[in-house]
């Protein structure tokens, strides 16, 4: 069936954007002011930490100007992703774009200046001007990283050698994405079709092994062909981030990522330590997969394939939104309020059409609706793409309800949390109102996917991706062999049950969170503090449940770890971790018996 254009969308089935800008006029208009206002800005500079007051009223103006330019970028991104065919909105986008880099251009000279004061000038600002307060823990993060700032000039000469330095990512993203000669494989219908990246991961869940198999093999020949080309873009990569670390006086890579958000190396080392004592879950997880399909020996391309049969449940966006509200109910009045003004006022748009941005986003800006974006599929994994999203759009809402612009957004290593307990929560629900035995073992299957794709799987690419930077920084090259071998001994020790050899060790040339900068781990760190959360929200007290409401609405009033204590989790210690892999058991045990 063809995609319907966008003009086609019943108008109950679109968001309303008319809420952030009533027309494009409206958009142009403040365009054009905010354009004309923007050298304003540069003015600041020349007395901006002269006194209290001048601080004061110049942090207030660059944050009004972040305010409207946010909301600016907003209508223009969230109209040019539902038809990115549309020139007219990318040219809006283009244009929001541009004025973003000349604000911040114009604002560079802010850091530098707040870093240049001293604790006694800052104790005196402080006393003067009370107001200032509201802006003290901006500024105290910036303070906090202040030895790890170099002078303006330094900082100015490392800024310019940017796209220098991110060259080799660039190149793996060119070449991943649109010049890797892809192969051909054979469909379930046993005709030869060219292999994609959308295209494998269809055919790798496959019920029908050889389809897999040759997937499979079809991809990593193509990557493979080029693994040389691969470790040198991503030995760039690397050696660019550990350029950066050192220049600005960290010990390494990691430690400089993780402190632009404080989060200390513990998190992360507990993460890899808690996750390889527990590797026997995994193996267990493995073996029942391998029983279940009838295999003698398990090959990785046996992993993805349901093994409890397709779904027998499907949703329409209504069905969905429904069943969401319900299991959603335990979050209490204050919640469900939000999730239905976000589900009555169009704030989501729904329906695939052409042109439309591909997958599901949860944006917007401080001053707009928590716009959903998604592409409705009517089935299972579409109802957790709703919770997830819509996890994220409370969360937003929440924070700007509650906190000051400056304050009212949040870090991805936050972000996740929120999303997936809803996740959680939603499998929680379900299992407690099915009764059937294949359903629940779907449903159970579904989860033990999720958690191994989540944290078994980031946290094994977290292992990687802290190798390479430390193999480098040792002086050793990063050769194709290297990372074949370095990448195939990691993923034998995860998955024990698997035929060791295959052309898996080619895996890393494929992903591109090893380009991100110690990014993935959050993804595993965020899904087994959701874990702990959903417990106590669903079989905790009010007060576990008012923490978590909490947690919503601080956005980035305090740092993360601060912040996620106060749900109640401590993500410096081990004991989240514990909790997830609990879960993990509790529901492999039910689903070993019942299969």
């Amino acid at each position: 069936m063809a995609l319907p254009n966008r003009k086609d969308v019943p108008q109950e089935l679109t968001w309303d954007l008319t809420k952030i800008f009533k027309d494009d006029t409206s958009w142009e208009k403040e365009y054009q002011t905010l354009s004309n206002q923007l050298p304003q800005l540069a003015e600041i500079s020349d007395n901006f930490t002269t006194n209290a007051t001048n601080f004061y009223d110049g942090l207030t103006k660059i944050f009004s100007f972040d305010r409207q330019i946010s909301k600016l970028y907003a209508y223009a991104s969230l109209s040019s992703d539902v038809d990115t065919t549309n020139s007219h909105y990318l040219s809006y986008r283009a244009k929001a774009e541009s004025l973003l880099n000349q604000y911040n251009a114009a604002i560079s000279f802010m850091q530098p200046a707040i870093l240049g004061l001293a604790d006694s000038t800052l104790k005196n600002f402080y006393q003067e001007a009370s107001k200032l307060n509201e802006y003290a823990h901006f500024i105290d993060s910036i303070k906090h990283h202040e030895k790890h700032v170099l002078d303006s000039r330094s900082e100015s000469l490392i800024a310019a050698a940017g796209d220098a330095l991110n060259a080799s990512s660039s190149t793996y993203n060119v070449l991943s994405n649109s010049e890797l000669p892809f192969g051909y494989t054979q469909d379930e219908n046993g005709e030869m079709v060219q292999l994609s990246a959308g295209l494998y991961n269809q055919l790798i869940q496959s019920q029908d092994r050889n389809v897999r198999k040759m997937a499979f093999d079809s991809l990593y020949a193509s990557y493979g062909s080029l693994q040389n080309t691969f470790a040198q873009t991503l030995a760039g990569n690397v050696k660019a981030h550990n350029y950066d670390a050192v220049v600005h006086n960290y010990p390494d890579a990691r430690t400089a990522s993780l402190d632009k958000n404080e989060i200390t190396t513990d998190v992360y080392d507990n993460l890899i330590k808690v996750v390889n004592q527990h590797l026997p879950l995994l193996h267990r997880y493995t073996a029942l997969r391998k029983k279940v399909l009838g295999l003698s020996e398990l090959q990785m391309y046996d992993l993805y394939v349901p093994i409890t049969g397709k779904p027998t449940s499907s949703y329409t966006f209504e069905q969905a939104k429904v069943k969401a509200k319900e299991a959603l109910a335990v979050l209490g009045g204050e919640y469900l309020d939000e999730v239905n003004h976000i589900f009555d006022n169009r704030i989501i748009d729904p329906i695939e059409s052409k042109g439309k941005t591909t997958g599901a986003y949860s944006g917007g800006s401080y001053d707009t609706e928590p716009y959903e974006l998604l592409n409705w599929t009517n089935d299972f994994d579409a109802l957790y793409t709703l919770v997830h999203e819509t996890g994220h759009s409370v969360h937003s809402a929440f924070t700007r309800k509650n906190q000051p612009y400056l304050y009212g957004d949040y870090p991805i290593f936050l972000a996740e949390i929120a999303s997936t307990t809803n996740e959680n929560i939603l499998t929680e629900y379900l299992l407690d109102h099915e009764t059937d035995n294949q359903k629940r073992a779907f449903i159970l299957n579904f989860f033990l996917d999720s958690f191994k794709g989540t944290i078994f799987r980031q946290t094994q690419f977290a292992e990687f991706e802290q190798f390479i930077h430390e193999a480098d920084q040792d002086g050793e090259a990063l050769t194709c062999d290297l990372l074949n071998a370095k990448y195939e001994e990691i993923n034998q020790r995860y998955y024990g049950n698997t035929v060791p050899g295959s052309q898996i060790k080619l895996e890393w040339t494929r992903i591109p969170h090893f380009y991100y900068n110690f990014y993935v781990y959050q993804y595993a760190t965020g899904f087994a503090a959701a874990c702990a959360l959903a417990n106590n929200i669903i079989h905790g007290n009010d007060k576990q449940k008012q923490a978590y409401l909490n947690f919503l609405k601080s956005g980035s009033s305090k740092y993360p770890l601060e912040t996620i204590k106060l749900a109640g989790v401590d993500m410096t210690q081990t004991t989240y971790l514990e909790s997830a892999f609990k879960l993990f058991e509790q529901r492999l045990n039910e689903l070993e018996k019942l299969l």
